[in-house]
């Protein structure tokens, strides 16, 4: 890291200062690591929630005791997969409550589709297990605060997936900003963009042999099978989660809540459409996405503005950054990124760098996810508090789900951060939860 800034702390001193002030905070050390391995089972044994679960074994701390997926290929790969990186022979499930009735699990771990972690949480909290859940909370504000209710119930700890507040180069961004040497921050924006064009429909199909598509799709519309929504796509379908800013937006949003401190804003608007890959299909013979190919969200917070926006064509070459947040504040402007870290460019000084950390993301993945592990351990240990706890990450789930509830809207909705409503808008209030599929309920 170099700092060109009159900035006087080392690198090292910095790094340390970092670490203990805003990923372990003022947290006493109670015991020694216990060395125990935890009783794990995964719910949702695809790319991603392996990729979880094989940071989970290479820790030491836990013992995979079970998987769980819809998909009997996914289960049988994901065993394989963990036999031969720790030896442990999983038992295997299709059906979650199956499995926490009879494997009895002291930590789960929930990889699903979006409109799943509701509902999967909330049961395994009450199993007793502590829950390690993909970003975003939920799918809608109702599901969200469910699952903060009965977390507090079952007294488990739940950890969030915004791992972004515990990477290396996100920690040392944020003391930056906190010490002052940005100034008074008056506007955020955060921000991803990528290329793309005209999207073109996709035939649906028989979903593939072994895959129970009536359970994947579970409290959600029952859309026909279609290769645009598995594996990884159904991001995009808003049946099952809120597009891009639901996925990557809530990421950056959350930096803007834990830089400000703040539960949330006070007013939201969001426009955004598909005139580059043009109206959505959904028909009996073939259907593409229906999530904005573009979109823009203002944030209203008492004392700064912050916007996300997301643009899914033109990439974004006339700007040096294509994804993070810009907060600028009175001496200049600071650039938190994904793989090109963080950047501080001065006021009056033109393409002058000012101070700058490089990325210190583990490979292959580029994230941090051994560290949210660690992190989540050490809390359920009682040595740490959980940097992603299932709050805060619930206030910062809001905020992409607020933005697509004024994008469905058209219009701009006010929200009461303290008492988490719409006030005096039942148009809006009726969005901030959905009717299930029969058979399913709504949690409460």
């Amino acid at each position: 890291m170099l700092f060109d800034h009159p900035v006087s702390t080392s690198r090292r001193s910095f790094l340390a200062t970092s670490t203990a002030s805003l990923i372990w905070g003022a947290v006493p050390i109670l015991a020694q690591k216990s060395g125990k391995k935890y009783r794990v089972a995964l719910i949702g044994s695809g790319w991603w929630g392996m990729n979880l679960l094989m940071e989970a074994l290479r820790s030491g701390r836990a013992q995979c005791v079970a998987l769980c997926d819809v998909f009997e290929d996914a289960l049988d790969f994901g065993a394989d997969d963990v036999e031969a990186e720790s030896g442990d022979k999983p038992a295997k499930f299709k059906d979650y409550r199956e499995m926490l009735e009879q494997v009895k699990p002291e930590i789960c771990i929930i990889a699903t589709p979006d409109h799943w972690h509701a509902l999967q949480t909330i049961a395994c909290v009450k199993a007793g297990a502590h829950v390690l859940v993909e970003k975003p909370t939920g799918h809608t504000i109702g599901e969200s605060q469910a699952m903060v209710r009965a977390a507090r119930a079952a007294g488990t700890k739940v950890q969030v997936g915004l791992h972004r507040r515990i990477g290396p180069h996100h920690v040392e961004a944020m003391k930056f900003l906190k010490s002052g040497e940005v100034g008074k921050v008056g506007a955020v924006r955060c921000f991803a963009h990528s290329r793309g064009g005209k999207e073109e429909p996709k035939p649906n199909a028989q979903p593939p042999k072994g895959m129970d598509w009536e359970q994947w799709c579970g409290p959600a519309p029952l859309r026909p099978f279609n290769a645009k929504i598995h594996p990884g796509g159904w991001r995009n379908f808003l049946d099952y989660a809120n597009g891009t800013m639901g996925d990557w937006g809530v990421h950056w949003l959350d930096q803007v809540l834990w830089w400000s401190g703040q539960k949330g804003p006070k007013k939201v608007f969001c426009a955004g459409g598909r005139p580059i890959f043009g109206a959505s299909v959904l028909n009996e013979k073939e259907q593409t996405t229906d999530s904005p190919d573009h979109q823009i969200a203002t944030f209203e917070f008492d004392d700064f503005t912050a916007t996300w926006e997301h643009r899914k064509f033109a990439e974004n070459h006339a700007e040096k950054h294509k994804i993070g947040c810009y907060f600028y504040g009175e001496k200049g402007t600071l650039h938190i990124g994904w793989r090109d870290g963080w950047t501080f460019y001065p006021v009056g000084k033109e393409a002058t760098v000012g101070a700058h950390g490089d990325h210190q993301l583990q490979d292959p993945d580029g994230h941090n996810i051994a560290l949210l592990w660690e992190n989540f351990v050490e809390a359920i240990e009682g040595r740490a508090e959980l940097v992603a706890d299932i709050e805060s990450a619930h206030r910062s789930s809001c905020l992409p789900m607020l933005g697509m509830l004024s994008y469905k809207l058209g219009r701009s909705v006010a929200w009461d951060a303290e008492a988490e409503t719409i006030p005096d808008d039942a148009e809006a209030v009726k969005l901030m939860r959905r009717d299930y599929r029969a058979g399913w309920e709504y949690p409460v």
